[in-house]
């Protein structure tokens, strides 16, 4: 999901043993497949990669977006990208459907069908596990190990501390959760074999003292003194992001800090709007979290998480529909970030968080979140699923060994030529979604994604989730 600007990849950290030669024995070889939609996939991707290298494996990593058949894969990112930025009550209608029927439409479904072959055909030969941190992947690669075509352990990462039915697929052997909460989420899905192993943040991100806040401060050129409550929205900054931090100056309990990610309009109209603090996409997240008091954030993805390791109390506030709302929930219910749903208790809850026993309770809670040793936390479990091997789920079935090519059958192409049509569809809908709104426009896109029975649930779309 949306994640706020910074590096995706970073050198070893110091005194870290060497990263592998893509020579390195077969054994050692693991596959993480994420997508690029916003940047919080590829970012624990990202991660997850560093540490699985650090300790000696080599690791692949593709995006799901590129493996998808005539690069269709764009198409539906700029259509996500739209939908979310202009018409984001259209994306919780979707969210809230493929929720209540515990997983996607047919077009979904063909869609990743067509993958599948290309998805194995990108595994290296030798690949002994395949991570998955994207539920799209995760469908397509627990298709695969159900059917017997991959033989090797599939292992989810939750990105999310909350569990929408899309991120559990049947065939996936192992699902890995930050916390309780999405654990419990997972199983009442469908998910068997969950695994508590915390979240993963780049080291960076780590709590600093008063003497590193004030060089922090002065580096990105901020008062000395002032309390700042750090706003994020994304790398694609969407969101009410100007209505909060117009709110939270006003408030008086603040100064905000907005990061813009990609989005230079909006970093336009917060200076319009004598926002003074604005940055675009930003390289030094830490740094800048280390200069902040408070993180109040509309997603909940892996920025979250990142502010837990620094030891950042967070504020959920006017999220963004769909897993904006669920993760804000999640989160609250996990005690690691308060969920601000009055705008009359925002300066209140900010003032509690940077000076009361709030925030202390809630920086305790996030940093206890982290494994405490190198043994422990997801890419050490995966090394163990990888050492420890798992049976297929149909061990009757011949298991292809990943990277051996198949010709494709006539239903394949079939399947291809249905799911582009579908796609074409698609990406008009989205399109369309872009210039029109009102119920007119759920029922046209609705026979495409299953919507149509949504309208008689849903009024008007929530005020405060248009930017």
């Amino acid at each position: 999901m949306p994640q706020a600007g910074h590096t995706l990849l970073r050198p070893a950290p110091a005194g870290a043993p060497p990263r592998p030669r893509s020579e390195a024995t077969p054994s050692r070889r693991i596959a993480i497949i994420s997508a690029s939609v916003g940047a919080g996939h590829d970012g624990a991707a990202a991660e997850l990669a560093c540490r699985l290298m650090a300790d000696g494996f080599t690791v692949d990593r593709h995006d799901l977006l590129d493996l998808l058949p005539a690069r269709f894969g764009r198409a539906i990112q700029e259509g996500y990208h739209r939908m979310l930025v202009r018409a984001p009550w259209v994306y919780q209608l979707i969210y809230a459907s493929t929720e209540r029927a515990g997983g996607s439409g047919p077009l979904a479904r063909l869609l990743l069908r067509a993958a599948e072959s290309r998805v194995r055909r990108a595994l290296a030969p030798g690949t002994r596990a395949v991570v998955s941190t994207y539920p799209g992947a995760s469908r397509v690669l627990g298709s695969l190990r159900r059917n017997g075509r991959l033989a090797v352990p599939v292992l989810t990462y939750l990105t999310d501390f909350s569990v929408h039915p899309l991120w559990v697929a049947d065939g996936v052997d192992v699902h890995l959760a930050a916390h309780a909460v999405p654990a419990a989420q997972a199983r009442a899905v469908g998910a068997r074999d969950v695994r508590v192993s915390g979240p993963v943040a780049d080291p960076r991100f780590r709590p600093c003292d008063s003497r590193q806040r004030l060089q922090a401060r002065a580096r990105f050129g901020l008062p000395p003194h002032s309390p700042l409550a750090l706003l994020v929205a994304g790398s694609w900054g969407v969101g009410p992001v100007r209505q909060v931090a117009r709110e939270v100056r006003d408030s008086g309990a603040a100064v905000p800090v907005v990061v813009c990610g990609r989005n230079e309009a909006l970093a336009g109209q917060l200076r319009a709007d004598g926002i003074e603090h604005v940055y675009g996409w930003v390289d030094d997240m830490p740094g800048l979290m280390h200069a902040a008091d408070v993180l109040v954030q509309n997603a909940g993805g892996l920025t979250s998480l990142e502010a837990f390791a620094a030891g950042l109390p967070v504020a959920s506030y006017r999220c963004i529909p769909g897993h904006g709302l669920t993760n804000a929930a999640a989160l609250d219910e996990a005690g690691a970030a308060v969920w601000i749903r009055d705008p009359a208790d925002l300066k209140a809850v900010l003032h509690d968080l940077i000076e009361g026993p709030l925030g202390s309770r809630q920086r305790e809670t996030g940093l206890a979140l982290f494994p405490r040793s190198s043994g422990q936390g997801p890419a050490a479990e995966i090394a163990r699923v990888l050492r420890a091997g798992l049976p297929r789920p149909n061990p009757g079935q011949p298991s292809p060994q990943p990277g051996t090519r198949r010709r494709p059958t006539s239903r394949r192409l079939t399947t291809t030529a249905l799911v582009a049509c579908g796609v074409c569809a698609f990406a008009v809908g989205t399109g369309v979604a872009t210039a029109y709104d009102g119920p007119g426009l759920a029922r046209a896109i609705g026979h495409g994604l299953d919507l149509d029975d949504l309208a008689p649930h849903h009024g008007p779309r929530p005020e405060g989730h248009h930017s």
